[in-house]
């Protein structure tokens, strides 16, 4: 089998990987990430990748490195080989070749209130302020911003169906009252232009029978972004950094920050709490107990 064929969509060993992901109800996204890996995969070896030996996993991984591909791509890529070696060729011996990088976590970029408000100011009309607005004010992710539907905006119970999220799972996200209204003038401006079709996207792409992509949810924030003055780097998963920090300042409990994050576990949601200036700012140091010692006091009285 030629390195063209296997990537071909006749290909018998691409149309079972592609059968295997569908059955475990991995994303189409995550498939079309997972078959681009394994191509890079059999493009590095020159051959199909059920040929691939533990020396030629050894090889490829050095070659990455050295390459200076990044730890979070490299990682992406051995979750898609893995998928590969272990489900599609039966071949966990290989799987457990591949090897996860470790890297540091960076600190997600957070915007403050003003700059939230800046950002929904600038962006370019109004759908794109509402999509920015439901990011920022339900904490969404882009790809579940861009998958939702007029049905999944429930008015009398103020929540946000998200179907499908991350790992597949359905849950409820807040609607405040003033994401409602920014969404209801959106509506009624998509009325008006024939492109808020009955059940259809809330936000269509530009055909009204597809959604916005999250390519044009990035476009947008980075223009509004440019247009407001903000510096920082800024996409739409900084609007859920920054709704996930907020409320963090705002004493609301971390683990109702989880579930309104869709957090899996408790160490991912967090992280937030490294980046809320307000929380770090209303903890007492235990240097402040040493004051009354430099004044000549016990600690006691």
């Amino acid at each position: 089998m030629s390195n063209q064929s296997i990537l071909l969509p006749v290909s018998p060993l691409r149309r079972r990987m592609l059968e295997d992901m569908a059955m475990r109800g991995l994303r189409e996204e995550t498939q079309r990430d997972y078959i681009r890996f394994v191509g890079g995969f059999a493009t590095f070896l020159g051959r199909a990748p059920d040929t691939a030996t533990a020396e030629d996993i050894r090889r490829f991984q050095v070659h990455q490195t050295e390459s200076g591909v990044q730890p979070p791509t490299i990682n992406a890529s051995v979750s898609a080989l893995r998928f590969l070696f272990t489900v599609t060729l039966d071949r966990p011996d290989l799987s457990r070749r591949f090897i996860l990088v470790r890297h540091p976590r960076k600190l997600p970029d957070v915007l403050s209130v003003d700059e939230v408000g800046r950002l929904l100011e600038a962006a370019p009309g109004p759908k794109h302020k509402a999509a920015l607005g439901t990011a920022y004010g339900a904490g969404l992710r882009v790809s579940e911003v861009a998958a939702l539907k007029v049905d999944d905006i429930d008015s009398m119970r103020m929540l946000i169906r998200v179907e499908q999220g991350k790992g597949r799972k359905d849950r409820n996200a807040m609607l405040s009252p003033q994401l409602l209204e920014l969404l209801r003038l959106w509506w009624r401006e998509g009325k008006r232009r024939g492109v808020m079709l009955p059940h259809g996207w809330l936000f269509p792409g530009r055909n009204a029978l597809e959604p916005i992509s999250t390519r044009q949810l990035n476009r947008a924030v980075h223009e509004a972004a440019d247009v407001a003055g903000i510096a920082k780097r800024v996409s739409p998963h900084t609007l859920r950094h920054s709704f996930a920090t907020h409320l963090l300042e705002q004493d609301v409990d971390i683990r109702v920050i989880q579930v309104l994050l869709g957090h899996a576990k408790l160490d991912t949601t967090a992280l937030y709490a490294r980046v809320a200036t307000k929380t770090i700012r209303a903890v007492t140091s235990p240097i402040e107990a040493l004051k009354l010692l430099m004044e000549g006091q016990s600690p006691g009285g």
